[in-house]
């Protein structure tokens, strides 16, 4: 599994890995076996959330990888509603307390909030000071947000911005995409499959019979062509999931990114969606 580094000076990191969202309605023992067949992939990179599932999901992810803590690149992210200075510290211990571990690798703000900016990102440099994280950055900001970022928690500190980012999304292409490239901070596609069922005239699913591959290992594979991009997508499907880890090694020709930039027009600018 290719791997690029995980923000300015980062940890280098699988380019593909799994994430979470939802995985409280899947059984229980599928999601454990998926997030375990996924490291054995390679997709070391491990995304949750104290919002998923209420806390379910972290506890899911924690006993999944039990006795193999130290094969994972572990994110969690804190609650906007909880992302006070005291609030994030607590937060904090109750995420891994659910994980089982004794730090995060990198924690998130999962989307802007009412709490000061500079609280949360004060209370980041005191986790990460205090060894419960390694590292830390946001999620769903838009450029001015990243701005504000950087400017409180200093150069190279903000190691990822994660956005909804897919074939039928591309609208962070137009300004946040450029300026974490520009800056050095990794960029996560979360949702990076599009919902869509690929049906039998799509232009993507002619250019992957003709490659041998399928839509959903060309659509991650547009994404990953981007330098400082990293993709989670999330499944509890066994078979989606050595799907998924088969783009990892795909290369698009100029003409078929062409053909696939035809097809999925990046569309206008809107924002940044806070799911």
């Amino acid at each position: 599994m290719e791997r690029r580094p995980f923000g300015q000076g980062g940890p280098e990191v699988p380019i593909l890995g799994i994430g979470t969202w939802m995985m409280e309605q899947d059984s229980r023992p599928d999601a454990v076996r998926a997030i375990r067949r996924a490291l054995e992939l390679g997709m070391t990179h491990l995304d949750t959330a104290e919002m998923y599932g209420t806390g379910r999901v972290e506890e899911i992810v924690g006993e999944a990888i039990r006795g193999i803590r130290e094969k994972v690149y572990l994110v969690s992210k804190v609650l906007p509603s909880n992302a006070s200075f005291q609030g994030t510290l607590q937060a904090c211990e109750k995420s891994l307390r659910r994980l089982g571990t004794d730090r995060l690798d990198c924690y998130l703000l999962h989307w802007p909030g009412s709490h000061p900016l500079a609280e949360t990102i004060r209370a980041f440099e005191k986790l990460r000071t205090d060894g419960k994280v390694r590292s830390y950055g946001v999620s769903n900001f838009d450029v001015k947000g990243m701005e504000e970022a950087v400017s409180i928690a200093g150069p190279g500190r903000i190691a990822c911005n994660q956005v909804l980012y897919n074939l039928a999304e591309r609208t962070v292409e137009h300004a946040v995409l450029p300026w974490c490239q520009k800056h050095g901070v990794a960029v996560v596609a979360y949702s990076p499959v599009c919902a869509q069922r690929f049906p039998e005239s799509d232009p993507l699913r002619d250019l992957a019979a003709a490659r041998g591959a399928t839509p959903r290992q060309l659509a991650l594979a547009y994404l990953l062509a981007q330098p400082s991009v990293f993709a989670i997508p999330k499944t509890s499907n066994l078979a989606h999931l050595e799907e998924n880890a088969g783009s990892a090694s795909l290369r698009l020709s100029p003409s078929e990114r062409s053909r696939i930039d035809a097809a999925f027009p990046r569309g206008p600018w809107r924002g940044l969606a806070t799911a």
